[in-house]
């Protein structure tokens, strides 16, 4: 019996970039005993070790929100409908609710059910600009359902949306691969190795972890493992705050490489501002054993639950003081590790995959 075909993709380049990347590359690689997936994306390096079972690169050249968007969005709409009418696809998921590769996917998709996702830095778009409030109301409304990694997520959507598609939302919490057993272990010492990994934007906000560097009374060290736009910003702050010895800036590492340099730490500080989807690297150092001191976002308390240790967000005397009550417990340090781990369980990619899994042959169905 022939196997549904999933449309998918992201136009983004064909590397492990984001969080949103690495999670499709593990649900995708997990749904095809029930389905073939052919994933879109743009030209990368081409040394990404992804999971994709078929891929196809697209050609339009990638334009954000402005005067371009538009017919950039029109380029890729052309090209989907191209790639629906050679293939057939038996259901559509668009990732993210903003992007260029979405909105076609919405606008191409004719008879073809789509199923959209969100992914945080859509909606976070959508509530800052009427360009891509537009978009996502658009995708949205094509959508036959709409899946988000949690109910505070949900809540946003439906109010950018006017509550027009409430019965559409559906909740999918995220997960990870997990290691069969913690990596680290928690130390007797008073200094920590901190580590801060991921995309460095505006919203992931590292520089709260370096400005609360420059208040511990103790002389941590802070690992910056990562790329993005906020890079110089972020050194040129460090060397102002005399940080020079106490923070190391690192380059974007592969996932599986990020994961043997976990035991070589302490604690993960995941410092985002904003809206937050489910925080993969935070839940993959939980995994390992590592405890998170995170800033306290809506849903980020269910998602990190006893295994982290929350702040206000953007607060750098608070990080600070929190910090330095870590270091200072070794009793709390041994809980929050056994804790990390253990809620690390609940958040296994498996379960995301079995409900990706029973949406979508749901989806399929209601068409035939």
């Amino acid at each position: 019996m022939n196997r549904p075909l999933i449309l998918t993709g992201i136009d983004l380049p064909m590397e492990p970039s984001c969080g949103s990347t690495i999670w499709c590359s593990d649900v995708y690689q997990r749904l095809t005993d029930d389905f073939r997936v052919l994933y879109l994306g743009l030209p990368g390096s081409g040394t990404w070790k992804h999971h994709f079972p078929e891929t196809a690169l697209l050609a339009a050249d990638k334009q954000p929100y402005g005067p371009r968007f538009d017919a950039y969005a029109g380029q890729l709409t052309d090209e989907v409908a191209d790639l629906i009418g050679a293939h057939r696809p038996s259901l559509i998921h668009a990732q993210h609710l903003g992007f260029g590769l979405a909105l076609a996917f919405a606008r191409a998709a004719g008879t073809t059910p789509v199923m959209s996702v969100a992914h945080g830095t859509d909606v976070i778009a959508a509530a800052e600009s009427e360009q891509a409030l537009q978009v996502l109301t658009e995708i949205v409304a094509a959508s036959t359902k709409v899946i988000v990694p949690n109910t505070v997520m949900g809540f946003e959507v439906d109010r950018l949306t006017r509550h027009a598609y409430t019965d559409r939302l559906t909740t999918v919490p995220w997960g990870v691969p997990l290691p069969p057993q913690p990596t680290t272990v928690p130390r007797p010492l008073h200094r920590l190795n901190l580590l801060h990994a991921g995309r460095l934007d505006a919203n992931k906000s590292t520089v709260t972890a370096i400005e609360a560097l420059a208040l511990t009374q103790d002389n941590h060290h802070l690992t910056v493992i990562g790329s993005g736009s906020e890079l110089p910003l972020l050194k040129e702050r460090t060397q102002r705050l005399g940080l020079d010895e106490r923070v190391t800036f690192e380059p974007f590492l592969p996932r599986e490489e990020l994961w043997e340099r976990f035991a070589g730490f302490d604690a993960l500080v995941f410092t985002t501002r904003q809206l937050e989807a489910f925080g993969l690297v935070a839940v993959e150092a939980q995994a390992h054993g590592l405890p998170v001191l995170y800033g306290d976002l809506p849903g980020l308390d269910y998602t990190l639950g006893d295994g982290g240790m929350p702040y206000r967000p953007g607060d750098a005397p608070a990080l600070a003081a929190l910090i330095d009550r870590v270091a200072a417990d070794q009793t709390l340090r041994q809980d929050l590790h056994g804790a990390a781990a253990a809620n690390a369980r609940r958040h296994h990619i498996d379960n995301t995959v079995a409900q990706v899994t029973r949406l979508s042959r749901s989806a399929i169905e209601a068409r035939r």
